[in-house]
């Protein structure tokens, strides 16, 4: 198994506000460990910010027999302009097959961001 250090980096999202921006789908035959997040706000006033992540995966067995659904990693969070906010710092989540991190911001086209993960093939 090869583990793969990578960065994703959008420049200004969402396309529209209401609209999650689609930052990271995980790979056929993939896990990825998501290290950290930085979503910074661009706009000159503040905006209103939330990280998704979506997982279909199912099947697990046991008493945890249920498939995942969306969960917000923030919600509703305000960041002032000219200001980032740093998501994840020393805490690790784990991505399967398919799942997504999506952002969304109050805004159109007011965030930017960094994502560093580990993809292990």
């Amino acid at each position: 198994m090869a583990n793969t250090f990578k960065v994703v980096t959008f420049a200004a999202e969402p396309a529209s506000a209401g609209t999650a921006y689609k930052m990271y789908t995980v790979a056929g035959s993939t896990t990825t460990v998501v290290l950290g997040l930085i979503v910074t706000n661009i706009h000159t006033t503040a905006v209103t910010v939330e990280v998704e992540l979506h997982s279909d995966t199912a099947s697990r067995g046991g008493a945890n027999d249920v498939t995942n659904g969306i969960s917000y990693l923030v919600k509703d969070v305000t960041i002032p302009a000219g200001s980032s906010l740093e998501l994840l710092s020393g805490g690790k989540v784990v991505m399967e097959t398919t799942d997504e991190l999506k952002i969304d911001c109050s805004v159109a086209d007011k965030v930017s961001g960094t994502l560093s993960i580990m993809e292990i093939t």
